[in-house]
């Protein structure tokens, strides 16, 4: 059985089960490998055959063990499913994790910079090269990617997702579910509401209403001719 080649945890409080080894999940072991704080043990994948291998790390089957690997003794995931547009998908892992038992602990690349002021919550994902400023405070499960700035003061609600390069002046609030495109620019103060899609390369230079997306390369808000 898939279940006789999962080996109990040597160290509970630094063994990670990835959830997804897809593309974001090969960014996560690599992150956390870099960090050092925590070991990726196995891979959860209903896509990826058991008995395969992502980077190294053994896929150990779907989301049915996860029971087990909490009765085994695992207790902190991570997760790898980055769901881009659909931040239900994602959100839905974290729903799954959290009813077998498991905890997600905030995970940094060593090359990303933290001001000790800021607060990360639980889930949160901060990927290489990217700084968060004084007393920001980033929700639950929220995706920081590459090379983003997130200025001071800023509110980043949960399962937030920030794509490599996007750029947040002070003060800004991104509220829950939202995702801000590569190489976006999101002026000082500037509200983003609920559930909305800045597209790549926009420039937001006015309060984003929930539910809205911005299109690729413009600039909000629209103005009449």
């Amino acid at each position: 059985m898939q279940e006789e080649r999962i080996r109990n945890p040597e160290n509970a409080a630094i063994s990670l089960v990835l959830f997804g080894g897809g593309g974001h999940g090969k960014t996560l072991i690599e992150l956390v490998q870099a960090a050092g704080k925590y070991q990726v043990a196995g891979i959860i994948d209903d896509g990826i055959p058991a008995g395969s291998a992502v980077l190294g790390v053994p896929v150990w089957g779907g989301a049915g063990l996860l029971p087990d690997l909490f009765a085994r003794g695992y207790r902190l995931a991570v997760n790898g499913v980055g769901a881009i547009n659909h931040y239900e998908v994602r959100l839905r892992v974290f729903e799954a994790l959290a009813q077998a038992g498991f905890v997600c602990p905030a995970v940094v690349h060593p090359s990303a910079w933290i001001e000790a002021s800021a607060v990360l919550a639980e889930g949160v994902q901060v990927l290489a090269n990217s700084y968060v400023s004084s007393e920001a405070h980033v929700g639950f499960g929220t995706v920081i990617n590459a090379g983003v700035v997130v200025s001071h003061d800023c509110m980043l609600g949960q399962v937030v997702n920030l794509s490599p390069g996007a750029m947040l002046a002070g003060g800004v609030s991104v509220e829950d579910y939202a995702q801000i495109g590569m190489a976006a620019t999101i002026n000082l103060n500037i509200r983003i509401g609920r559930c909305t899609r800045i597209g790549n390369g926009a420039t937001v230079k006015a309060d984003v209403p929930p539910n809205t997306v911005v299109r690729a390369g413009t600039i909000w808000p629209i103005l009449s001719v």
